[in-house]
């Protein structure tokens, strides 16, 4: 059985991200972020915790993290862990992984947080294409623009937004996988195919 590590900032409850990556073959490690990929088959950025904190704790294994996956790594980013994939973000201080030439922006929307389901758009190619007209959870207030590069599917709340990246051993999704029924298990099951390829 495969092995990925959650890259754990210090904040917030991540298990039962750790109990959908179980359900779909994985063995699963909750790492401190500082201690990087290490051996394992892929690395998972969590979505709870904030810019600032999250940029923070990733700093020490910056370089061990895009050396990995650089050299073909499975990441999978969910929520502010999508957002960590860009430079920057109005949120905080600190860099992003820079893994996507993009900065992050606070949504133009009439509530935020955007809290609760809405539909996905796309993607019309690639692992995620069930994706498709599916109902997904969010909880956030900032996100990538819809034309950020790798972006494969968006979602509209006041603004339109993207919902899922894509970019060869990455996948990234702004909604929250683990708490979106059959919609996130295409997701993880996506992202376990990708760490099971490469292993």
């Amino acid at each position: 059985m495969s092995t990925v590590r959650i890259l754990d900032y210090g904040v917030g409850n991540i298990h039962s991200l750790k109990k959908a990556l179980e359900r779909s073959g994985l063995e699963v490690e909750l790492t401190p972020c500082d201690e990087g990929p290490g051996d394992a088959d892929g690395i998972v950025l969590p979505g709870v915790g904030a810019w600032t904190p999250a940029a923070k704790a990733l700093e020490p294994a910056r370089t061990s993290i895009l050396d990995a996956v650089d050299d073909g790594l499975p990441l999978l980013g969910v929520c502010l862990g999508m957002q960590l994939l860009a430079r920057t973000s109005p949120e905080g201080q600190g860099e992003g992984l820079g893994i996507l030439d993009a900065a992050c922006h606070r949504l133009q929307a009439p509530r935020i947080p955007h809290i609760g389901w809405n539909d996905v758009q796309g993607p019309t190619q690639g692992p995620l294409t069930a994706l498709d007209a599916r109902n997904v959870y969010y909880v956030h207030s900032y996100a990538l623009a819809p034309d950020a590069p790798g972006v494969t599917s968006t979602t509209t709340y006041g603004e339109t937004f993207a919902a899922t990246v894509e970019r060869e051993n990455v996948i990234a999704t702004q909604f929250h996988p683990e708490k979106s029924s059959h919609a996130g298990r295409i997701v993880m099951d996506a992202y376990a195919d990708l760490v099971e390829g490469r292993a």
